[in-house]
């Protein structure tokens, strides 16, 4: 397998990422992708979008959902699987966990997305564009990147 990884891909938010592939003599190359963030050569029709945690999603989904859509729109149009992968770690194993999460912003803001609600923007999300969600910690993201590209979305 050769995995691209998109060149807005900070190099030291994913030495981690990158240190999984070498270890399991995964070839990797930078260069920009439609969407998302890393996608197999073999299957271009199968893209994953990392996000570092449930916070910087809450940001792509409410402050930023104009855009957040436009993307996952452009990759259903072109007929790609996205796949968010979500760093976040802890308890959250899967989006039914998503619905107990505690957002810590809550204590700041009464205004700040809870558990509950970002669950059900994303499961509309997923319901109106395809996309699937998956969860690790980020000891895991390389691992589970591979896993991804090489097995499909069909177990998430």
């Amino acid at each position: 397998m050769i995995v691209q990884i998109d060149t807005r891909e900070k190099q030291r938010a994913i030495k981690q990422i990158v240190a999984e592939f070498d270890r399991r003599g995964v070839k990797h190359v930078s260069s920009k992708l439609l969407v998302g963030d890393y996608m197999s050569l073999e299957n271009p029709k199968l893209i994953i979008d990392r996000k570092q945690n449930l916070l910087e999603l809450c940001g792509n989904v409410c402050q930023d959902l104009p855009r957040f859509r436009r993307e996952l729109a452009l990759a259903q149009d072109c007929g790609i699987q996205m796949v968010i992968l979500c760093e976040h770690g802890g308890t959250v194993r899967s989006l039914e966990d998503v619905l107990n999460w505690k957002n810590p912003r809550l204590k700041e803001s009464p205004m700040a997305v809870s558990g509950a609600r970002l669950w059900r923007i994303l499961t509309a999300l997923g319901k109106t564009y395809g996309v699937r969600f998956a969860f690790c910690s980020k000891r895991e993201t390389g691992a589970r990147i591979l896993d991804i590209l090489d097995h499909g979305a069909g177990d998430l």
